[in-house]
């Protein structure tokens, strides 16, 4: 008998050392592959990349879907802990209850504080210049990022983690996104004595449909490698990672994307200037072709004030990216074509400049008609209370009149008197009434 049990624990550990061999080789054959496509330059890389992916999960998925729930947890119990949590994301949803009763107690407490913990996203991404075009690397971990030779990285509402991982592999300290709001010029751009790093705290602009604001981003340029760091996604950064994608040879360094990401703003600038013409030209038409009820008006001086608003930002938004070019310049340290690119930028400005201060004419202008179609409005209800107290003042001069009711006033005795007063108090009504309205002040 105990014989028996001893064939049947050998050929249990035989099992266990067969899957867990099985399961080692499928992660260690997904990390290679894995990095050899990466390192691969091909057309449509990202998407061969993610074939790639699903395809040698697929494999292990499969290889955990033929094991019983006690093999896969004698499994995550051999193996190392970052491989073992890549297993347990792949059957947590389908077996992890059963699994978790199948764990030690101190693996099934780690395990179910991650089920219970909703997974961040990153959002670290790097770019490497493969064939003069910049090449898009979603980062998850600490070592993908280490396997690459970025010229940008750029990170989205870091944590501390990922912060830490650009600490650790690049040997530099990046500011928390919540802190990049010091107006002070000395904070905002200021060159690293010791590691020549260049930092820059920047306003770029959001402009959505149903708000505009501006968005803090830090650069540093660490290496010939630039660092970007803000609160959330930005449309200058897509149309630059468009661009750079697109194009060869649009960029070649760190301090090309800057100076191409401060053009993309000024650009991007440029674009919303364009929609708050049309925005104050539509409410032009509405201000000058009709007359405004005071509902209208309201809605208008609320469309106006919302131009004014962006037109504004816009503003401080080219004034922030005049300051941060011009301190490039005078930092010595831009080659001969980036120099001109940086004028280039500068002159782009200046030609904003005349477009903003004109928009803020015509806003005033158009704030100053509609409050004068509110006081027009105004005026007529004045006007009407006026007529009409000037029309009532006969009527109660006759009715004080007949009022005191003394002896010698002949009508006393009339039996017609005091129809003859109303209707002398009706004339005296209509009277002044037809006289205003045939001077057209009633209309």
């Amino acid at each position: 008998m105990s014989e028996e049990v001893e064939n049947q624990n050998s050929a249990e550990e035989e099992a266990l050392r067969r899957n867990l061999h099985d399961v080692q080789q499928l992660l260690s054959r997904h990390r290679l592959v894995e990095d050899l496509v990466h390192r691969q330059e091909m057309p449509r890389h990202g998407l061969v990349e993610n074939l790639v992916h699903k395809q040698n999960l697929g494999e292990l998925t499969h290889k955990l879907s033929q094991m019983e729930t006690a093999d896969i947890a004698r499994v995550l119990e051999a193996l190392p802990h970052n491989e073992s949590l890549v297993v347990w994301e792949m059957v947590r949803e389908s077996r992890g209850e059963a699994i978790l009763d199948e764990l030690d107690d101190a693996l099934r407490e780690t395990l179910a504080k991650v089920a219970e913990t909703p997974k961040r996203q990153i959002m670290l991404n790097a770019f490497e210049l493969h064939n003069g075009r910049l090449r898009q690397i979603l980062v998850e971990s600490k070592t993908q990022l280490a396997t690459t030779s970025p010229i940008w990285v750029d990170l989205i509402a870091p944590g501390v983690e990922e912060r830490e991982w650009i600490k650790d592999i690049f040997d530099l300290s990046l500011p928390d996104p919540d802190d990049l709001t010091d107006l002070e010029e000395s904070a905002r751009f200021y060159i690293e004595d010791e590691s020549e790093q260049v930092h820059l705290h920047s306003d770029f602009l959001l402009d959505k449909e149903d708000e505009s604001r501006n968005v803090a981003v830090a650069f540093v340029l660490h290496r010939n490698i630039l660092f970007s760091v803000r609160q959330e996604e930005l449309p200058v950064f897509r149309l630059q990672r468009l661009r750079a994608r697109i194009q060869p040879g649009y960029v070649n360094d760190g301090k090309d994307v800057l100076l191409d990401l401060y053009a993309a703003d000024v650009e991007y600038s440029a674009d919303a200037l364009e929609a708050v013409y049309a925005s104050l030209e539509a409410v032009g038409k509405r201000v000058l072709s009709t007359e405004l009820t005071d509902a209208e008006a309201a809605k208008i001086l609320a469309a106006i004030a919302s131009e004014e608003d962006l037109n504004g930002r816009i503003r401080r938004n080219v004034m922030d990216t005049r300051r941060a070019v011009a301190f490039l310049i005078r930092g010595k340290f831009l080659s001969k074509d980036q120099l001109e690119d940086a004028r280039q930028i500068l002159r782009d400005i200046e030609s904003l400049d005349g477009h903003t201060a004109f928009l803020f004419d015509k806003i005033n202008f158009l704030m100053d008609a509609t409050v004068g179609f509110i006081n027009i409005n105004q005026n007529k209800i004045v006007k009407l209370f006026s007529v009409a107290s000037v029309a009532l003042l006969p009527p109660t001069l006759i009715a004080s009149v007949y009022g005191m009711n003394f002896r010698f006033l002949p009508e006393l005795q009339w039996q017609y008197g005091y129809p003859f007063s109303i209707g002398l108090m009706a004339v005296s009504v209509a009277v002044p009434f037809w006289y205003f309205r045939r001077k057209g002040w009633l209309r």
